[in-house]
């Protein structure tokens, strides 16, 4: 069912490609990205084995859906109360819908998950629903995944989902999600990989009046990693709220780039991004805001914060606000700092070594983001996980 529906879509996919050629470094959104990795995941084969790396268990009470890109995630699985998979028509009806909206259905990396994913979890949500945990992960080569999600009014979910990968891999994922009018979706992303996979994931999230979405994002480990969450309030008088952690090291390259557009009065925003860059890494965050003349009342905040780890990481870090509308109330601030002597001092005045107290401070600052994620990543560490791939 979802390969028929999905063909179409790949030949266009196939089609826009070669149009487009790879991204350049003329284009604004690319200007920082190391292009060499890039075009050695789009000449990656499709990945044919699953990951080695057993899956801890989920918590109790977590229905788990593992997406391989070939294997069904729904073969064997009792979905909860209130979750269905949808139909043929529906999904050809929905599919792309949100892209377009956000504005994001003809971009590089959207495009190239259309010309690969062969497949397509499609899912709508009706009431208040039990934790839901989508486990992407996949062996060597390129796992190319996408999943649509409608939550019908007044809805309810808790969605976690995990990117894994190991080795010389990659993952192109496309999310849609449509949010009715008074739902509410807490969304958490745990993305961690051991240094040499790459990812390139878009997340699309259209808003009705009254409903909220809450995202926290985690990733840590990739050599290339693109991370963009695209929001729009098609009406306004939505709750928007965005929280993240990047987490570099080595030479690793992560980039996240933010854009969240009010299209009625009303809407709401907190957004806080948090980039740790060690060894030789580079850490980008890019975060747009639109406020059209019809967005009256808009009150959005964004705070980007940063740490460099060593004398040779590198941040960038650039707010985009355009505010046409004249009634707001519109904030953002950047800083970019290093772990704080006065910190380190009053931490070893009191007898804790120095290798202690640092681990400590970079702890305290990821926990902020970590504890905002679903119940449902306890399950796999995502502290400890961090804090692994800070340590020296």
């Amino acid at each position: 069912m979802a390969s028929s529906v999905l063909a179409p879509v790949q030949e266009r996919g196939r089609a826009a490609l070669e149009h487009l050629g790879l991204p350049n470094r003329r284009q604004e959104p690319w200007r920082l990205t190391d292009l060499k990795r890039l075009a050695a995941v789009s000449k990656l084969p499709a990945s044919a084995s699953p990951l080695s790396t057993p899956l801890p268990p989920s918590l109790e009470g977590v229905t788990r859906l593992v997406l391989n890109g070939f294997d069904d995630p729904l073969a064997g699985q009792v979905l909860p109360e209130g979750i269905t998979a949808l139909n043929a028509e529906e999904l050809e009806q929905a599919l792309g819908h949100t892209l377009d909206r956000c504005g994001c259905a003809q971009v590089w990396p959207v495009e190239f998950n259309h010309a690969k994913a062969e497949q397509i979890l499609a899912l709508r949500v009706r009431g208040q629903v039990g934790p839901l945990e989508l486990v992407l992960a996949a062996g060597a080569g390129l796992n190319a995944t996408r999943v649509l999600l409608l939550l019908e009014e007044k809805a309810e979910l808790e969605l976690m989902q995990v990117l894994l990968a190991e080795g010389a891999s990659a993952h192109s994922h496309v999310l849609e999600v449509h949010l009715g009018q008074e739902a509410q979706l807490r969304h958490g992303v745990l993305a961690t990989a051991d240094g040499a996979s790459s990812l390139m994931a878009h997340l699309a999230v259209e808003q009705e009046p009254r409903s909220s979405y809450a995202l926290t994002s985690v990733v840590q480990g990739w050599n290339l990693g693109r991370v963009e969450p695209r929001v729009v309030q098609v009406d306004g008088q939505a709750q928007t709220m965005l929280k993240g952690l990047a987490v570099t090291g080595a030479e690793q390259q992560l980039a996240t780039h933010t854009a969240v557009r009010f299209d009625g009065p009303e809407g709401e925003l907190d957004q806080l991004q948090k980039c740790l860059a060690g060894g030789q890494s580079h850490a980008i965050f890019n975060g747009a805001i639109s406020v059209p003349r019809d967005a009256q009342r808009t009150n959005a905040a964004q705070l980007s914060r940063n740490l460099l780890l060593s004398d040779l990481a590198r941040v960038d870090t650039k707010p985009e606000l355009e505010i046409v509308a004249d009634d707001v109330r519109c904030a953002h601030g950047a800083t970019v700092s290093q772990l704080q002597d006065d910190e380190l001092f009053y931490l070893q005045s009191r007898g804790i070594a120095a290798a202690d107290a640092t681990a400590l401070l970079l702890r305290g600052a990821c926990q902020e983001v970590i504890a905002q994620l679903p119940a449902a990543a306890q399950a796999w560490r995502p502290l400890e996980r961090v804090m692994e791939s800070l340590a020296p």
